[in-house]
């Protein structure tokens, strides 16, 4: 995605105007399953705003429906049981609705790397972010004073050595029952598979590379002494494979010989803020459908 794409992208009209609700759809393919959707969408009266379906080669449907409708709030429960019987029994598909004017609730994890996490508040404070940002949780105290020029709740959690067990239990306390989804941004920590099955929600991470290049430390010295022409970034949420989650978005920059690791590192840090931001956008829209280890994504 350029970047004139990627603008474009955070200025289409905001994706929770009053009364509007999105409808994520998925399981096996059939005849039918898009009557069946718009049969039960317009029993109710709902105008149907955008609709985007894609089905895969193996025989698998996904379909994003956005509706709008006066009283939502009132009918939504009424339209869930109707989808359910049509949906879940009639054609064995999983679902998932949602009212759109109640955003996400979302926590992000820093830790002195700056740019991923002030990109995301910056994007918010503009109104490009349909989330409320809950908290800020970092293992380092150095972004303390700028996250809380934002009005965000920053909480400095120390995680150091080996065992990350009192740290967890911490963040496990702090986030309970007040998120969604969690997004690291830069967060130079690695997270225990069993925080990632006691938290229960969707995590989202920027990697410094097109997976599973450069892992570990110094991305951008190990690049350089390759000699690499192209240099990216990818978000994608968090499995306990470290690494190995189904990947939301990706984006590169070309560089050459003459970029020094300082020209890397800045190049690199503008695609992590980017591809991190769209990531986190599409998430909060409910435009990423996972399936298995790999995403659809209704961009």
């Amino acid at each position: 995605m350029t970047l004139t794409q990627d603008a474009a992208a955070f200025r289409r009209p905001p994706a929770v105007p009053g009364h509007q609700a999105s409808l994520i759809v998925h399981g096996r393919d059939r005849t039918g399953i898009v009557a069946a959707v718009s049969t039960v969408l317009s029993s109710h009266g709902a105008n149907i705003v955008s609709l985007d379906q894609y089905s895969d080669p193996d025989g698998g449907f996904f379909q994003r429906t956005v509706f709008s409708l006066d009283h939502l709030a009132a009918v939504l429960p009424q339209i869930e049981h109707d989808l359910n019987e049509r949906l879940a029994t009639g054609f064995e598909l999983d679902f998932a609705l949602r009212d759109l004017a109640i955003p996400k609730r979302m926590a992000v994890f820093a830790s002195k790397a700056d740019h991923c996490l002030l990109e995301l508040l910056w994007r918010h404070r503009r109104g490009e972010l349909p989330v409320s940002i809950s908290m800020v949780i970092s293992n380092h105290p150095d972004t303390a004073a700028e996250v809380r020029s934002f009005g965000i709740p920053f909480f400095h959690v120390p995680s150091a050595g080996p065992d990350k067990s009192a740290a967890e239990a911490e963040h496990l306390k702090l986030l309970a029952g007040n998120v969604d989804f969690v997004v690291l941004a830069r967060y130079m920590q690695i997270l225990s598979g069993g925080f990632i099955r006691q938290l229960g929600v969707p995590i989202i991470n920027i990697h410094h590379s097109f997976l599973p290049a450069f892992i570990g430390a110094g991305p951008y010295a190990k690049a350089k002494e390759r000699g690499v022409k192209l240099i990216g970034a990818t978000a994608h949420y968090v499995t306990e494979d470290l690494d190995e989650g189904p990947i939301i978005e990706q984006d590169v920059v070309r560089v050459s010989h003459a970029h020094t690791v300082a020209d890397l590192q800045r190049h690199g840090a503008d695609v992590e803020r980017a591809v991190l931001a769209r990531a986190v956008l599409w998430h909060s829209e409910d435009r990423v459908i996972r399936d298995g280890n790999h995403t659809i994504v209704f961009a």
